[in-house]
């Protein structure tokens, strides 16, 4: 039944029966009066007082807002929108008459232009410590060698007659210690690029470790002008590695006998882990441990194809000749299984309570007689 919005205002109380027979269109609608409504349809209609509205449903209309009023409250959002877009730019602006901030004292200055260069007897005046200790430096041999033209404090630091003039202005010098990591490696390598190709693609460099990390220009501890020997220098970030040469069976570097830098290039390589680059990368190893060099007419596989970390730890391990497992049977047969478990090897598949391999295969990593390896 169609109920008009009269019914639920309580119009409908005026309309007579004869205005409410009256036909409209082909159809003939009547209008039902309060009065005849029973019980039940009084509440439904009172229900219905409070879901409908006499511009149409509120379920239509945003919460808390006439529909009458629609119209104004759009107006208002949109000028105080234009009003805040309008006041951005002079927030934005800096005030009438404001100096700009300060640059921030690491913003330093390197002057390379040669009639500013004012000499290391000038610098000496006033950084007497440093200059007493700088004799046996390597930048000043150079200096030396050229007649004094070679590398001086300038050469790092840029021409001080800025910094002089200035009184010991700092940001009128390049300061190597307040400097970014890169800006660093970028003042080195103006000299020593040459030798150090690789060195913005390595993993220190990467890491935001620069050349003052672990070189002391003006104060070395050790040769060449590092701040501390090896390992000591390199267990400070490499603490992971550390106890790897605390096993029981290890490569002597705390002993001194094997540097990191032996195997490791610390300015850089092509290879994983800084691992030095060579042709053949087994020549990391085989320079010390010659007997295993070859080149042998039958070659093991591995040695070519996986190197020696197939079978070795090259820090430490807990295991006999450095090597991955506790048993040399079980590192066998990780590749030649079938095969212990298919000959004369078959008994237990060639596991630990057999003899080693090696009791027969003697020649593991290579023979010029046997293609077993046997001799």
């Amino acid at each position: 039944m169609l109920r008009t919005k009269s019914t639920f205002c309580g119009v409908a109380t005026d309309i007579s029966p004869a205005e409410s027979a009256l036909p409209r269109g082909n159809a003939q609608v009547r209008l039902l009066s309060v009065g005849a409504l029973n019980a039940k349809e009084n509440v439904r209609a009172t229900k219905a007082v409070f879901f409908m509205h006499r511009d149409g449903p509120v379920t239509q209309l945003l919460s808390g807002a006439a529909p009458g009023n629609l119209p104004v409250l759009r107006a208002c959002w949109m000028l105080m929108l234009g009003a805040g877009l309008m006041c951005v730019p002079l927030l934005a602006a800096p005030a009438s008459g404001a100096k700009p901030a300060r640059a921030q004292v690491t913003a330093q200055v390197k002057d390379t232009n040669p009639a500013d260069y004012v000499g290391s007897d000038t610098c000496a005046t006033c950084h007497a410590d440093v200059a007493s200790k700088f004799a046996n430096n390597p930048h000043t041999k150079i200096a030396l060698e050229h007649g004094k033209n070679g590398a001086t404090c300038e050469s790092c630091h840029g021409a001080g007659k800025g910094h002089v003039d200035g009184g010991g202005d700092i940001t009128q010098i390049f300061d190597p210690a307040k400097a970014t990591p890169r800006e660093v490696d970028a003042d080195c390598l103006s000299c020593h690029a040459g030798t150090h190709p690789n060195y913005l693609g390595s993993p220190h460099a990467k890491a935001g470790v620069s050349c003052i990390s672990c070189h002391d220009i003006h104060d070395a501890k050790a040769e060449p002008l590092m701040k501390a020997s090896q390992p000591a220098l390199c267990y400070q970030c490499h603490t992971d590695v550390k106890p790897s040469f605390d096993m029981p069976f290890h490569h002597p570097v705390n002993e001194g006998s094997v540097g990191c830098s032996d195997c490791h290039d610390v300015h850089g390589t092509f290879g994983n882990s800084n691992l030095r680059s060579t042709a053949d990368q087994n020549r990391i190893c085989t320079k010390c441990h010659t007997d295993v060099r070859g080149p042998f007419v039958y070659e093991h596989a591995p040695v070519k194809a996986e190197g020696c970390l197939a079978c070795h730890t090259p820090h430490g391990s807990q295991n006999a000749r450095l090597l991955n497992m506790p048993n040399v049977n079980v590192l066998c047969n990780q590749c030649h299984s079938p095969v212990a478990a298919g000959t004369v090897h078959g008994m237990a598949s060639g596991s630990s309570d057999l003899p080693p391999c090696i009791t027969c295969h003697t020649f593991i990593h290579g023979s010029n007689l046997s293609q077993a390896f046997l001799k």
